[in-house]
């Protein structure tokens, strides 16, 4: 992370405040992606939203998110990191309550994807407020608190979308999960203004707005003829735009290598790919990222439309899942990857899959008469293997990256995290709704999602089998020291990185 042009200051009281904002603000983020996934089946029932649509109001929040980031960071480091929280927290509430009183399904997805937007210009300032607000002694405590945050996040998120969407307040369906932001982002704005101190850093990079454009182009090129493929019959222009993205995406390497060379401030470094425990962390994010967009929308419409359960059920049958990925993901940094390094994330890669394994037999063998109950022994392992992935994975990946290009390559990890979750809502057109005939009779509605149900999740079990055998790559053991400046330089100090969609 660049340095910042204040000193932080231990007995200044007022960063406590300023603290409570930034993590209410993450906090909402974090709940935002959780909420809505549970109140999909209340909207497509009110709204008469199509699949298509129900996938875009969920990709299209990660796709602009993931666009955003490392602008949104950047954005920060130029113009100064409060100034870019207050326009993004104040730009986020502005698109929830657009979303709240949308009137269709389109202008929905659209505020959904400005919602992403402003969530990109928002988040990234978080961790660079608390870098610039508390002295080195006071920062581990608080991203101990950050994780407890990351973790109520992750268990609140799909009760609370639940309990809103259940109760139908005033009426308002599934309204009040968008709503509910109001009020706390107007205070955020309010309480902001007056106590986080601004900052930036003194030499703060250039944007690469062509970069930006470019990455968005190509992943469009490829999610949007996924997401409309199956219902428009996988048109010619479909693989021709899907096609097209491997030369949009040629065409970005090639600029941001040129870029690099002309200012050496690319929205993409280059560079980082040459280390092959960041190459293949990469990968694993990317495709981690995927396994989890297909596994949580596919999950939430299997509950609630194929089982017909309520949102309340389905959210409280997550929750052995949330608490299992909340205890292994603490256990895993603190007590078993120091001393079995690499093979923690290997093993969480197996667990998961045989979570997922686990699943796919029991949803075979109860069929339309499963049980919350029967479904938490799956989710509980399931949620072992995540908990043992995300918490050591950034480590891991940045350990051999050179000081100079951490913040970077920080960036770059929840943005393509990011990508791989908007590109894996995507293909659940394939994965699901391709083995589902959009006209069938509510008896047929029951096995048809059951089937896309365990269809989905055997290609989710392939794809944690592939991250295992990517994670060869990765480091035994996260490296203290880098090569840097032609000598050892220590590692700077990890910060979690802010994952929305994982915790999900």
């Amino acid at each position: 992370m660049n340095l910042t042009d204040t000193q932080p200051v231990a007995g200044d009281r007022r960063r406590w405040f300023a603290l409570a904002i930034v993590m209410t603000a993450a906090f909402m983020d974090l709940v935002d992606v959780t909420i809505v996934n549970v109140a999909i089946p209340s909207i497509q029932r009110s709204e008469g939203a199509t699949f298509s649509q129900i996938q875009w109001i969920t990709a299209g929040y990660a796709l602009a998110f993931a666009a955003g980031l490392v602008t949104g960071g950047r954005l920060g480091d130029i113009h100064g990191r409060k100034r870019i929280f207050l326009v993004g927290i104040g730009g986020f509430t502005l698109a929830s309550a657009l979303c709240g009183f949308a009137v269709n399904p389109e202008m929905l997805v659209a505020s959904r994807i400005l919602q992403g937007a402003m969530a990109a210009l928002m988040v990234p300032q978080v961790l660079s407020i608390v870098h610039a607000t508390f002295p080195a002694h006071e920062r581990g405590k608080v991203f101990g608190l950050f994780g407890a945050i990351v973790g109520l996040g992750a268990v609140s998120g799909p009760l609370l979308g639940a309990l809103l969407t259940e109760w139908d307040l005033f009426g308002l369906a599934w309204r009040p999960i968008f709503l509910i932001n109001l009020p706390v982002g107007i205070a955020g704005l309010i309480l902001g203004s007056r106590f986080i101190t601004e900052s930036k850093a003194p030499r703060a990079l250039k944007l690469d707005l062509v970069g930006v454009a470019l990455v968005t182009l190509g992943l469009l090129m490829v999610i949007y003829p996924l997401t409309r493929g199956e219902e428009l019959g996988w048109p010619v222009w479909g693989y021709v735009s899907m096609a097209g993205a491997v030369v949009v995406l040629a065409a970005l390497v090639a600029y941001e290598r040129r870029k690099s060379a002309r200012d050496g401030s690319p929205l993409i470094e280059l560079s980082l790919f040459r280390v092959k425990s960041f190459a293949a962390g990469i990968a694993v994010q990317t495709v981690f990222g995927i396994a989890l967009g297909v596994f949580f929308l596919v999950w939430t419409l299997y509950m609630q439309t194929g089982l017909g359960w309520s949102a309340l059920r389905a959210g409280l049958t997550g929750v052995p899942f949330s608490v299992a990925v909340s205890a292994a993901a603490g256990m895993s940094v603190q007590l078993l990857v120091p001393r079995y390094g690499r093979k923690v994330l290997q093993a969480g890669a197996l667990v998961m899959a045989a979570g997922v394994l686990l699943y796919i037999w029991e949803s075979e063998r109860y069929g339309l008469g499963i049980t919350s109950w029967q479904m938490a022994l799956p989710l509980v392992v399931m949620g072992v293997g995540m908990g043992l992935i995300v918490a050591p994975l950034t480590d891991a990946v940045l350990s051999e990256v050179p000081r100079e290009h951490a913040g970077s390559a920080s960036g770059l990890i929840n943005t393509v995290q990011q990508m791989g979750n908007a590109l894996g809502l995507g293909l659940v057109s394939v994965v699901f709704f391709g083995v589902i005939d959009e006209r069938l009779t509510p008896a047929e509605v029951g096995p048809a999602f059951a089937d896309g149900f365990q269809h989905a999740l055997g290609w989710v079990a392939a794809v944690m089998g592939l991250i295992f055998l990517l994670m060869f790559a990765l480091p035994k053991r996260p490296a203290q020291h880098v090569e840097g400046g032609g000598e050892d330089t220590p590692v700077p100090e990890k910060e979690p990185a802010l994952v929305s969609s994982a915790t999900s």
